[in-house]
């Protein structure tokens, strides 16, 4: 299946927090996603790695030179991490820890 197929339809992951059943795409939502977005890319970026929001629904996961896959939500982030860089990304890692707090 093609990752919009994968994505389409499905419910909304725990970690995107609960949405208003009668508004799903209220402003609120869209400003706990964006700072939902604005916090993996602190940890993301030690990683060379980048994430975006994509429609709401989904985020883009990218290199630095371009690569990049689409999750369909943070469940799926480490994984997707891993195989655009090649190796393994541990976000808790002491020494990465360490840096973000140092922030």
């Amino acid at each position: 299946m093609c990752g919009l197929c994968g994505i389409a339809g499905t419910a909304p992951h725990w970690t995107d927090g609960v949405p208003a059943p009668s508004a799903p795409d209220t402003p609120t939502r869209r400003r706990d996603r964006q700072a939902r977005v604005r916090g993996l890319n602190r940890v993301l970026r030690p990683f060379g790695l980048t994430a975006s929001d994509w429609q709401g629904n989904a985020y883009v996961i990218a290199t630095q030179t371009g690569r990049s896959e689409i999750v369909a939500d943070t469940a799926h982030l480490w994984q997707a991490a891993a195989r655009l860089r090649g190796r393994a990304c541990d976000p808790l890692d002491l020494d990465l820890l360490d840096r973000l707090e140092a922030l």
